[in-house]
């Protein structure tokens, strides 16, 4: 069993009360900014931009340090095409007969439907894949620890790091997702965890009217 190595903490920055409490509010204030988008322009976002919010959604924390994910970045408009097609293969069945009359009720309000365009217009699709198991350098198959706890935290990271940069999102989770290991060749190890939109806005988009849930119902002291 190899031993744990230690280093002294040198990224922590510590600030004073009054500063820690305007940091808060002012990240509440902009992601309270960030809403779920249908409606994507075409309008081309720079690699880079991805690449290191996707760098910031690896630094999350995993079971074991394991970091047990994949993000496969669709920008090819014929890729993007075949994906839309078979997600909406398997949201036909789930609007038309595999879904509950109750989860049909309960998506209502937000007029969600089979067709999703935005699979197809939006700049970048990202393919979150969470891996159960990965290999060590002899070839040894290793397992992997809170692989979809680890994989939630990663894809947090990610949509704050999309939206703090300037773009809008949109979680997908076509159920089942298994289409994606064969369009983006992953490994069997890997299981479609959240297929992630991201992108500009089209010129004039629309959202549903929604509320959050108050503090009160989400906090409890003790």
């Amino acid at each position: 069993m190899p031993e744990a190595v230690f280093e002294p903490l040198t990224t922590y920055e510590e600030y004073p009360p009054e500063e820690m409490l305007d940091r808060a509010r002012n990240f509440l204030k902009e992601i309270k900014r960030r809403r779920t988008v249908r409606d994507y322009g075409s309008r081309p976002v720079p690699r880079e931009i991805i690449e290191n919010c996707i760098r910031a959604a690896g630094t999350a924390p995993s079971g074991a340090n394991m970091q047990p994910w994949h993000f496969a970045v669709v920008e090819n408009i014929e890729t993007k095409r075949i994906i839309k097609k078979a997600a909406e293969e398997e949201e036909q069945e789930f609007y038309n007969g595999r879904a509950p009359q109750a989860w049909l009720d309960a998506l209502a309000h937000l007029g969600t439907d089979e067709h999703k365009p935005f699979l197809e217009t939006a700049p970048y699709l990202i393919a979150v894949f969470a891996q159960s198991w990965s290999t060590n350098d002899k070839g040894e198959k290793v397992k992997h620890y809170y692989v979809p706890e680890s994989a939630g935290i990663a894809c947090g990271f990610l949509l704050a790091a999309l939206h703090h940069a300037g773009l809008v999102t949109l979680t997908h989770t076509p159920s089942p997702m298994g289409f994606l290991n064969e369009i983006l060749d992953r490994p069997k190890n890997e299981k479609p965890y959240m297929l992630i939109v991201a992108g500009y806005p089209a010129e004039q988009p629309t959202v549903p009217v929604i509320t959050k849930k108050s503090l009160d119902e989400i906090l409890s002291w003790k």
